[in-house]
């Protein structure tokens, strides 16, 4: 048995969306690849992401929107974080996300911002990276 602790990581689409298929795609590919996956259920707002971040004490938050509210709620998640002085914890994006966006995204700390179609080889392996150990 390996003593390497597992990823824990926190999957939540902040905001008033409820595409929720591939997210539960994502959380079942997270678990088979050997992290601890909590998933916020539908509609949190970024306050509340933060403080379940917080209180299950996860190494990453994989955040998606399929409705245009990237560029806020994503931000937003990452604000209220530092608010109480948290900022080792990584934050992915994902979801429809147009270029243009991805790199403002990645300019306030959201990394990933990962499109339909991209195979779970490559977030599961940019997660990995992402975590600091």
């Amino acid at each position: 048995m390996s003593s390497k602790k597992k990823i824990r990581i926190l999957v939540a689409k902040p905001g008033l969306d409820a595409h929720d298929r591939g997210v539960l795609v994502l959380c079942r590919a997270l678990r088979d690849a050997g992290m601890e996956v909590i998933y916020s259920g539908l509609l949190p707002t970024p306050q509340k992401v933060a403080q379940i971040a917080i209180d299950e004490d996860v190494d990453a938050i994989a955040l998606s929107s399929h409705n245009g509210a990237h560029l806020t709620a994503f931000p937003e998640v990452k604000k209220q974080l530092e608010s109480k002085g948290i900022n080792d914890i990584a934050i992915i994006g994902g979801g429809i996300i147009p270029e243009e966006d991805k790199n403002e995204l990645e300019n306030q700390g959201i990394s990933g911002n990962f499109g339909p179609g991209t195979s779970m080889e490559t977030i599961i392996d940019h997660i990995n990276k992402s975590v600091k150990k």
